[in-house]
């Protein structure tokens, strides 16, 4: 085949990742309410949860080093097969333990998924033309991310309007149109996305296993060097914990207060839909932003809204204004995810690249399966309200992490180095710690929450 041009890369890059979050689009409004179904507690949800997080704590670095050592495409295929076979499992579970196990297929998924088609964009477009601005495709992935996961929603909510369909509760039926969908993303992803590798047979195999430890250990070195880099990545502590709030407790929020819970997944198909259309217009005012207020700032600006939003959601009394929180929460979700990422590509260059994205989202993860055990246990000891509360607050707080890249790009920029053995890593240049790599444009969106939460994230 021939070389593919900048053009193809990226319509190639949209539409494998308009797929690979389609069938979360299905799963984010029923996931919780189908686990209260057969049987499982908000406590017991928040503790199966923590399934997920462990398995990425564990596995995100090393798979993050081993999609740089070895290849993007491989590691990704192994990652949509396990996905697949998660949602099997997902359909006919019906116990504690079933879950659980669920959860750990999918904190392995997210694992060996996190980064790699981001990288493999950023990496073939710059193969392809080094002059290439690369951040105009990470930008529509915030826009295309949201068009999906809303379609999926507005599907799933038709679906359970359906009703029952034979054995098939009104909630499980979402799950299996997801199974279909996620068979057809992986077909795809073997089709379009192409690697120039060479051929790796079993030695080759084994060596690209033996360095991803070294991969993985620079990475963890760029963090330690880069003040920058590290304040960063400290963001998606807070946002990992905050997280349960707008994308797992909201659905048992408006069931409450609807006092149905179908009735409940079937408002949060369409409202679902509007919610990530919403984040998709976040998403679009990314440039607006980035010329008002520039990246840093506009970053911080929106952790504090958004804290503000899941506080309404908490607060509001009615269905309508719940609603309107909710979107609102994910209008400013989908600007400031573009934000994020985009400052943290600007800390790294070259073979680095899915370790260090592989690294911001491994922090999530033990905060969201911590956020998942207290929030559930106290929305079950005192009420959905309080957890709100709690997880709006734990968001607003991490707007101060954002001012060591404001400080860093009031000084002139220059390019981000690139770490070797021996070499300085990123802001380690005579101009000292922290140098901020070129003017920003729009990125794109943290992997959010993998399907087993209900939703990363961001995205990314």
């Amino acid at each position: 085949m021939s070389a593919l041009s900048v053009r193809q890369i990226r319509v190639r890059y949209l539409t494998l990742y308009g797929l690979r979050w389609l069938p979360s689009g299905l799963l984010m409004p029923v996931m919780i309410l189908l686990m209260q179904e057969r049987g499982l507690s908000l406590s017991q949800i928040g503790l199966v949860a923590t399934a997920q997080g462990l398995v990425v704590l564990a596995l995100e670095l090393p798979t993050g080093g081993f999609a740089d050592a070895l290849g993007r495409k491989p590691v990704l295929i192994a990652a949509w097969v396990v996905c697949l076979a998660s949602l099997g499992l997902m359909a006919v579970a019906d116990s504690f333990w079933m879950f659980f196990l669920v959860w750990a297929l999918q904190g392995i998924y997210r694992a060996l998924d996190s980064g790699p088609l981001e990288s493999w964009y950023v990496d073939a477009t710059l193969a392809a033309d080094p002059e290439a601005e690369y951040e105009r495709g990470l930008g529509w992935a915030g826009t295309v991310i949201g068009v999906a996961i809303g379609a999926g929603a507005l599907l799933s909510g038709g679906l359970v309007a359906l009703g029952p369909v034979g054995p098939l509760s009104a909630l499980a039926l979402p799950v299996l149109v997801a199974i279909a969908l996620q068979a057809v993303a992986l077909v795809a992803l073997t089709v379009l996305l192409v690697e120039h590798r060479p051929a790796k047979g079993v030695a080759a195999v084994r060596a690209s296993v033996a360095e991803a430890p070294r991969m993985v250990g620079q990475a963890v070195g760029l963090l330690r060097r880069n003040r920058v880099l590290a304040a960063l990545v400290a963001v998606e502590l807070f946002w990992g914990f905050s997280m349960v709030t707008f994308e797992s407790l909201l659905p048992v929020r408006l069931a409450e207060v609807l006092g149905d819970p179908d009735r409940a997944a079937a408002l949060l198909g369409p409202a679902g839909s509007a919610a990530w259309l919403a984040n998709a217009a976040g998403a679009a005012l990314t440039p607006l932003m980035l010329r008002r207020l520039g990246a840093a700032p506009a970053a911080a600006l929106m952790r504090v809204l958004q804290g503000v939003t899941v506080v309404g959601m908490g607060l509001l009394a009615g269905p309508v204004g719940i609603l309107i929180a909710y979107l609102a929460c994910y209008t400013v979700h989908g600007a400031s995810n573009p934000l994020h990422m985009g400052l943290l590509h600007r800390q790294v260059n070259g073979p680095y690249r899915t370790s260090v994205l592989s690294l911001n989202s491994m922090v999530a993860q033990p905060a969201g399966a911590l956020g998942a055990v207290v929030l559930t246990a106290l929305a079950d000891a005192t009420s959905i309200t309080v957890a709100m509360l709690v997880g709006g607050v734990v968001l607003a707080v991490a707007a101060p992490l954002y001012l060591p890249a404001w400080r860093a790009g009031r000084r002139t920029p220059g390019p981000v180095a690139e770490p070797d053995a021996g070499e300085p890593g990123p802001g380690e240049s005579a101009a000292g710690p922290g140098r901020p790599g070129p003017a920003l444009d729009p990125a794109g969106p943290v992997d959010p929450v993998t399907v087993a939460v209900a939703t990363p994230a961001r995205s990314d």
